[in-house]
């Protein structure tokens, strides 16, 4: 059986073209405009930073060596998947998104910039969109994500 081309979207292609987008826009992007103030660089602040992007970090690795060979950056599930919820997925069903917000958080405090903040939001949002796609895909092939999705949060562990 032939694929539909990758710019149709029908494997959600476009989420994962917007996602790098704002990975690069956190990453990259101008920091704040000018005259606007920055994020105090407080001792408390950089400690803050540095423990949103160790968290992220070590969150999204342990998401990455659960899923093995099954990772994907697309939001619909390869063939052979199966259902994970050990290890990160106890605490968080979508690890890797949730360490990628972590961190975008984590390196908007230590670089002290506003305009960063608001990407690293936008980027929140941008995954809990994508989520709810991914998620209306894992009902169907996995009889079991729906209990799985009342007992574990979706983004932030153990808040939302």
């Amino acid at each position: 059986m032939s694929r539909a081309p990758w710019w149709r979207g029908a494997r959600g292609e476009w989420y994962v073209v917007a996602q790098f987008g704002l990975f690069a826009l956190v990453a990259f992007g101008p920091r704040t405009w000018p005259g606007w103030p920055r994020i105090p660089d407080a001792f408390g602040a950089r400690v803050a930073s540095i423990a949103l992007l160790a968290a992220g970090f070590l969150l999204m690795l342990a998401g990455i060596l659960r899923l093995g060979s099954k990772i994907t950056a697309l939001p619909l599930p390869v063939e052979e998947a199966k259902l994970h919820t050990g290890g990160p997925y106890r605490i968080v069903r979508h690890p890797m998104y949730a360490g990628a917000i972590l961190m975008a958080f984590g390196w908007a405090l230590l670089s002290g910039g506003l305009l960063t903040l608001g990407y690293a939001a936008i980027l929140f949002a941008f995954f809990d969109l994508k989520t709810r796609r991914e998620e209306k895909w894992l009902c169907e092939k996995f009889s079991g994500y729906a209990a799985y999705r009342k007992r574990v949060r979706k983004l932030i562990p153990f808040i939302y």
